[in-house]
């Protein structure tokens, strides 16, 4: 029921070139195109923020780590 079969395609195809006609045709192709570019790269986006995220996270982490081992040097420095 929920699968699509060559039928099934070429009566949308018959029933969008009725409805919109042949000129019209290319027109929404290029804009449906587009759209789905635009929602592919929107999820990209999305993954590449969260893969930054979780990189500044560790960086900042080892930052921290550092900056603990460099005040416990000079405190056993000064010691």
């Amino acid at each position: 029921m929920g699968e699509f079969s060559l039928t099934h395609i070429l009566l949308l195809g018959i029933i969008a070139l009725i409805f919109f006609g042949p000129s019209r045709l290319p027109q929404l192709g290029q804009g449906l195109g587009k759209a789905i570019r635009g929602f592919k790269q929107g999820l990209n986006e999305i993954d590449v923020d969260s893969k930054d995220i979780h990189d500044h996270q560790q960086v900042s982490h080892q930052q921290q780590q550092n900056s603990t081992q460099t005040q416990k040097q000079n405190e056993n420095q000064r010691s």
